[in-house]
């Protein structure tokens, strides 16, 4: 009777119309979020003076330089970011089947993040739009080797052997990362911050570069997201209905890496954002990724904003990366997926 009951309110929830008015509510939310990273920090600004700096400014007020080259960049970084991350993890656990798929857990971001270190350890890279490049190359890399790890295991590409085989290549990742940082100083001394998982440093040049990575992994997250729904319910129902899982892996996996490549390039390896929120969403809008990833979206952008907000206000005057802020809130959800899903 119970069970009943609640499905009767879930499938209420889940009609197409309020589905839509919760994407509204959640881009006002959204909104709002924004303007509040803009205002606060070190030094708040009230509602009034963010407003003119926006469209009546005056490049000799202090405020109005910080709003217009600092903090609004910030704030557009970490909807980006989120907003990327979220559609990532969420096409992994779908393409994979796996609910603890995440770009950090299968070593995507470790993979970008090494990359980026060994380009500064031996070429003396320090330019954010070059780390790009090498994001993108690491994280495509440490996908393929994954993925081909996991398919020599035994039963092929399951969720355990993705996990084993992406928590093996991250640890290792993360070792040669600390070793290369140890014994140069130099390149500690350049991408400590960056490394911690920081919006900072970022400027309009920077988001334009980088945009460009982001716009088409999320056209095809998007154009894959019927896909993914019957490739999420197993691939042999996926195959039976005459779906190329091949195909639809290889694309997803593409989608994958620029999301990360692109989010990790400009904001260093940010985790658990990928992880919990798909999660989150699947409470609200059910398996169908046609809903799934714009509500993944705004609500991993709306995580990341509220993230950086909380790492310039926890200290202040001075400021926490916001990586290591996110732990935080992710790590109790990651237990959660452990006693629940996991075990079942």
């Amino acid at each position: 009777m119970v069970q009943s009951t609640l499905s009767r309110h879930f499938r209420l929830i889940r009609s197409p119309l309020l589905l839509l008015a919760g994407l509204g509510i959640g881009l006002i939310m959204l909104c709002v979020c924004f303007m509040l990273s803009i205002g606060l920090g070190a030094a708040d600004v009230n509602p009034g003076e963010v407003w003119n700096a926006f469209f009546a400014f005056d490049d000799s007020t202090t405020n109005h330089l910080i709003i217009r080259t600092v903090r609004l960049p910030r704030a557009l970084i970490a909807v980006l970011v989120g907003a990327a991350m979220a559609i990532a993890g969420a096409i992994m656990q779908g393409l994979t089947s796996n609910p603890v798929a995440s770009p950090s857990i299968l070593g995507v971001s470790a993979g970008s993040a090494f990359a980026v270190v060994m380009s500064t350890f031996i070429f003396s890279i320090s330019s954010l739009s070059v780390y790009a490049w090498f994001a993108l190359a690491g994280g495509a890399i440490t996908a393929g080797l994954v993925y081909l790890f996991a398919a020599l295991g035994p039963g092929g590409v399951t969720p355990l052997n993705l996990t084993l085989a992406g928590t093996v290549f991250s640890a290792l990742l993360t070792t040669l990362t600390s070793g290369i940082l140890i014994i140069n100083q130099q390149t500690l001394e350049q991408v400590r911050f960056w490394l911690a998982g920081s919006l900072a440093g970022g400027d309009i040049n920077l988001i334009q570069q980088v945009t460009p990575y982001l716009i088409i992994g999320f056209l095809i997250a998007f154009v894959l997201a019927r896909h993914i729904t019957t490739l999420s319910l197993g691939e042999s129902i996926a195959k039976g209905l005459g779906q190329n899982t091949a195909w639809i892996k290889g694309l997803g996996a593409i989608s994958v890496v620029l999301l990360v490549g692109g989010s990790v390039s400009i904001a260093g390896p940010i985790g658990f954002v990928g992880l919990i929120v798909p999660h989150l969403v699947r409470f609200v809008v059910g398996v169908d990724y046609r809903w799934i990833l714009p509500y993944a979206a705004i609500l991993g952008a709306l995580i990341l904003l509220f993230a950086d907000i909380c790492a310039r206000l926890l200290i202040r005057p001075q400021e926490l990366p916001v990586g290591l802020v996110m732990p935080l809130l992710g790590a109790p959800f990651f237990i959660y997926l452990i006693r629940t899903r996991i075990r079942r």
